[in-house]
């Protein structure tokens, strides 16, 4: 399954009691769609979490408003309040990730290898 959105904060890494790190964010993906009865588009933002367990190297370019493209995986995740209530999230598990803009605060420093970078084209022909 592939993504298409921008960061919303920048990415965190969190290191995990057996020493794992994992890097964890969120994006924003925009989408709009035109009711038959509406002659206005009515646009929809739909907010995804995300963890990229490959590199935590990463995380220093995965910074706010970056646009990315991401493949993987949707994962459940269930447990229970301290109400006693049963409750359930989505996540979705990164395998590649591709930059296709930076964001405000983005790092000069060279790519991880796990990571696949694409960047933006600024100039095309048409």
């Amino acid at each position: 399954m592939e993504l298409v959105g921008r960061l919303t904060a920048d990415a965190k890494v969190s290191t995990l009691k057996d020493e794992r790190k994992v890097v964890n964010f969120s994006i924003a993906i925009n989408d709009s769609y035109k009711p038959k009865s509406s002659e206005m588009a009515t646009k929809i933002t739909t907010f995804v979490n995300c963890s990229f367990w490959i590199n935590p190297a990463i995380a220093g370019h995965l910074t706010k408003s970056t646009l990315v493209q991401l493949s993987g995986r949707i994962g459940v995740n269930t447990w229970i309040n301290t109400e006693g209530e049963a409750k359930a999230s989505l996540t979705f598990h990164v395998n590649t990730i591709k930059l296709h803009g930076k964001g405000n605060a983005a790092s000069k420093e060279s790519i991880p290898a796990a990571a696949n970078i694409a960047e933006p084209i600024e100039d095309l022909p048409f």
